[in-house]
């Protein structure tokens, strides 16, 4: 599980290095996913779950435990509060069309 665990944050950390290079998402090597959460406080994400699910949304708060998501992608009148443990990534739009 281990080996599983390091390819996801090399591959996690391979394609946010990318997009720094477009001058998009930026990480700093002390970061962790819910700084990056953090970061991303009033735009709109989609967070992928360990269960494989996931939801997009705007970024309304992150506390120690909780991420709170906004106007839910196609059930914009609902929020949704998600354990931040329970979050493996974090999808964000860097470049408009």
């Amino acid at each position: 599980m281990k080996t599983t665990a390091s390819t996801f944050a090399a591959f996690f950390l391979s394609a946010v290095a990318l997009l720094a290079a477009d001058g998009g998402l930026a990480i700093d090597t002390s970061d962790n996913l819910k700084s990056v959460l953090e970061q991303q406080t009033g735009q709109v994400v989609e967070v992928r779950l360990k269960n494989g699910d996931k939801l997009g949304g705007k970024i309304a708060a992150v506390g120690d435990k909780l991420l709170h998501l906004s106007q839910l992608t196609g059930q914009e009148f609902f929020d949704a509060v998600i354990d931040v443990k329970d979050v493996s990534a974090v999808i964000v739009r860097t470049k408009q069309k």
